[in-house]
């Protein structure tokens, strides 16, 4: 028997590869297809099947196109309907691979067609669980995004939510594996531990959501409270999950187009294109293609795509750095975002040389910005964490505009004479600046380093609460304050 995770840090999510007798499984696999084909010739095992945890939000799946080119059996749990072929699992069946065999434990909650896969190795003892977006680690799946206006509500799903995990998940032994579809960074939970798997004994200790003494009515409250509003591209996601998508190598296809300077500017005019560079903050900030969009590459790349770029037809042309072009492509493409039009050949130094006019943004340290601000009432600082960072520290006098929310909040920018924007470090922040350079807000400076170099510098900060000891109250004030 063979277990392997394949986790891509950029969505935080855990694809899973599982082989015994020269037969394979393949859960909740991502987009592109090339490397399982590629992980099955090596190992000389056939693809059986495909299981997939529940309909994805937050990427599109490769099962469709995996299955197209293996002959695999796509399988999701009890209740999902799709416009392709699939076969619906029951609840307790079992699904044998070489020596191997599989059970299907349908764990309702997150959605109502999730579904835990129990692994049983070649002597029948439980191995693993395969939880999807069940149970994280530290954490469980948010119950906010399968509601349905008038039929389901997010505390009907946490309700079925506690039900699975006490009735499926629990009575299960503690040397059990738990192997989920997510770790930190993914927004389908609200606090994911940075491991990427570990024992259920573990969770029943130190997973809140686990606790032996908790009512219904707790679990409910608990799982409930403090959830950000989801990405608005999760249900357009979920969506392709169901009924289907363009293969991989027609996106390539038509996004590997190598375009002069000449040819990149026609085609943005002519199909309003988004230009979005992918490029450091670092050389976004010194030269950039008027109204572009900065998200680099190799920060969060495609959820923030995904949180920003409203409509997911958008036609888009891409800056990359030399030779990162069809990974850009990619992981666009990992949550819908097919409509890559080419990218700029020979990147902003081609642009320039060809005599195209550019524009930059101004950075500077903590040590300049104090003394700005000692020298002006009209300047202001906006911090573009997420309300729980800012609720923990801030400098003083802050505003609290998460980048999460920038494009439902540009009507508070306008009235200061100066925007200082800052993250943590400097990824979020340049994002933003981009977007208001964008929207025509000119009157903005980026804080290098952000929040660490600020605090390093010795700005005054507001008092410090510990995150452990925050107040909900507080923080579901902060949220309804920028949403």
């Amino acid at each position: 028997m063979k277990v392997e995770q394949i986790y891509t840090g950029c969505l935080a999510q855990g694809a899973y590869y599982i082989e015994s007798e020269g037969e394979a499984v393949i859960i909740d696999p991502l987009r592109e297809t090339q490397p399982y084909l590629d992980k099955l010739a090596k190992e000389g095992a056939k693809l059986k099947y495909i299981f997939e945890t529940h309909f994805h939000a937050d990427f599109v799946s490769g099962h469709l196109d995996l299955a197209q080119k293996t002959g695999a059996t796509i399988i999701y749990g009890p209740g999902a309907e799709t416009d392709f072929e699939i076969k619906n699992a029951v609840d307790g069946e079992k699904i044998q691979l070489g020596k191997i065999a599989f059970e299907v434990l349908h764990t309702p909650g997150h959605t109502m067609e999730s579904t835990t896969y129990l692994l049983r190795d070649e002597s029948g003892r439980d191995h693993a669980i395969f939880t999807g977006d069940t149970l994280f680690l530290g954490d469980v799946g948010r119950p906010d995004l399968a509601i349905k206006h008038g039929k389901i509500t997010k505390e009907d799903l946490a309700g079925f939510l506690f039900d699975s995990l006490r009735a499926k998940i629990m009575p299960l032994a503690d040397d059990v594996i738990v192997y989920p579809a997510h770790g930190a960074g993914s927004a389908c939970g609200k606090n994911l531990s940075t491991e990427t798997w570990g024992y259920l004994g573990e969770q029943k200790q130190t997973n809140y959501a686990l606790r032996a003494d908790m009512s219904r009515k707790e679990f409910i409250e608990e799982v409930t409270s403090g959830l950000m509003p989801p990405p608005q591209y999760f249900p357009k996601n979920a969506m392709l999950n169901k009924t289907g998508y363009q293969s991989i190598e027609s996106i390539f296809e038509q996004g590997m187009q190598a375009l002069s300077p000449t040819e990149f500017e026609q085609i943005a005019e002519a199909e309003e294109a988004l230009v979005l560079d992918t490029r450091t903050q670092h050389e976004f900030k010194d030269g950039f293609i008027p109204n572009s969009i900065f998200i680099g590459i190799n920060g969060s790349f495609a959820p923030w795509v995904g949180t920003l770029i409203p409509d997911i037809k958008q036609p888009i042309l891409i800056v990359a750095p030399k030779g990162k072009e069809q990974e850009v492509i990619t992981r666009l493409s990992r949550v819908g975002y097919d409509h890559t039009l080419g990218y700029l050949e020979g990147g902003i130094e081609a642009w320039q040389a060809a005599g195209k006019e550019i524009d930059s943004i101004e950075s500077i340290s903590p040590a300049v910005l104090i003394e700005r601000l000692a020298k002006t009432d009209n300047g202001v600082i906006v911090d573009a964490r997420k309300p729980s960072e800012y609720v923990s520290q801030h400098a003083e006098g802050a505003v609290n505009i998460p980048l999460d929310f920038v494009n439902s909040n540009m009507n508070r920018f306008g009235k200061a004479d100066h925007y200082y924007v800052h993250c943590k470090s400097g990824y979020r922040s340049m994002i933003m600046a981009s977007i208001l350079k964008a929207r025509g807000i000119n009157n903005l400076t980026d804080i290098s380093g952000g929040f660490l170099a600020m605090e390093k510098e010795g700005m005054p900060m507001s008092n410090y609460v510990c995150p452990t000891e925050l107040s909900q109250e507080l923080l579901e004030n902060a949220i309804a304050e920028v949403i």
